[in-house]
């Protein structure tokens, strides 16, 4: 893409952030059902429109591998959800400076990944052998998804930053009304809010080990990489208080989010045999049986994956509730 689209598309991404943090900034609230599903629903239709820009100026490869890579962080930005639940309980965050942590996580979680993005990127081209690196940690990643299962508040471990605002830092008892500094008896705090929005920030960075070779490996394309990561994350705070407590439902999310980076991870190593130089793996050469993975199929099992993944999980989250009800009549 050229300089100019690139200034463009950041100018006006740069532009719905600031309305989100006019919003939030103006009327700090819990949103209502109402309101989170038109803005998930407005950004969702962006996303869309996006793609359907991109296969007028571009070409329909490009759109469609938009459309994966957006899919693939969405999803892995819904199982992010689970740990977000965790940490506002741990720290126990009001509903109505909830919004104010996440907005801030997320603009914090598009500059890391930003970083990521331009470090991949620049390793890519250098090194096409990296593919094996990336393909290897996505395996290893499902393979810990296939045995975690859902995230547990018992999971959530503070890290060695968190520990440190804590003992370090003069953090007052209270969130202040959400501010990020309080005054008391002369003397400035922090408020706990900044410590959540640590835990956040230190979260989202985890996160982006996972998602960012995830989608290298359906797109090299930096400005696909980045866009997808964009628009699976402006929505990611509506989200949140619209799913609720729909999330404990997707109780087979991971397995599904397992296959689903199970798959890019193989493609990812085949594509690395194809064009492999590395002189210890046949000789140095090409191999020449690995198969390419179309975009299409990519596309393809992705999204069934998820579907069955959702419908499967609805289906025993409804048979658990029947039987739950059965056994409280009896």
């Amino acid at each position: 893409m050229s300089t100019w689209v690139w200034v463009v598309t950041l100018i006006a991404l740069g532009a719905l952030l600031t309305v989100d943090l006019l919003i939030i900034g103006r009327r700090p609230h819990e949103p209502s059902i109402r309101e989170s599903s038109l803005w998930v629903g407005f950004y969702v239709l962006l996303a869309l429109v996006f793609g359907v820009g991109l296969w007028l100026t571009t070409d329909l490869s490009t759109a469609t591998e938009f459309y994966t890579g957006w899919l693939t962080e969405y999803s892995l930005s819904v199982d992010n959800l689970f740990v977000f639940v965790i940490i506002m309980g741990r720290f126990a965050v009001p509903r109505q400076y909830q919004q104010k942590v996440l907005l801030i996580g997320i603009v914090l979680a598009l500059v890391m990944r930003g970083g990521f993005i331009a470090a991949g990127a620049a390793l890519i081209s250098q090194f096409s052998w990296v593919f094996y690196i990336f393909g290897a940690f996505l395996v290893y990643t499902a393979i810990n998804f296939f045995r975690q299962g859902e995230p547990e508040e018992e999971d959530f471990k503070e890290n060695l930053l968190i520990r440190w605002s804590r003992r370090a830092l003069p953090i007052s008892s209270d969130f202040a009304g959400g501010q990020l500094t309080v005054r008391e008896n002369g003397r400035r705090l922090f408020t706990p809010l900044l410590v959540v929005m640590i835990a956040i920030g230190t979260t989202d960075l985890i996160f982006a080990l996972d998602s960012i070779p995830a989608i290298f490996g359906i797109t090299q394309n930096p400005y696909l990489v980045f866009t997808a990561n964009v628009f699976a994350l402006m929505g990611l705070r509506q989200l949140y208080f619209l799913l609720g407590g729909l999330l404990d439902r997707l109780v087979y999310l991971n397995i599904g989010l397992a296959v689903v980076l199970g798959f890019i991870g193989v493609k990812l190593v085949l594509e690395a045999l194809a064009d492999n130089n590395l002189p210890f793996i046949n000789g140095g050469e090409h191999v020449g049986w690995a198969p390419h993975v179309p975009i299409w199929l990519s596309l393809v099992v992705i999204l069934g994956t998820l579907a069955v993944a959702t419908v499967a999980s609805l289906i025993k989250s409804a048979s658990d509730r029947r039987r739950e009800l059965a056994e409280a009549s009896r």
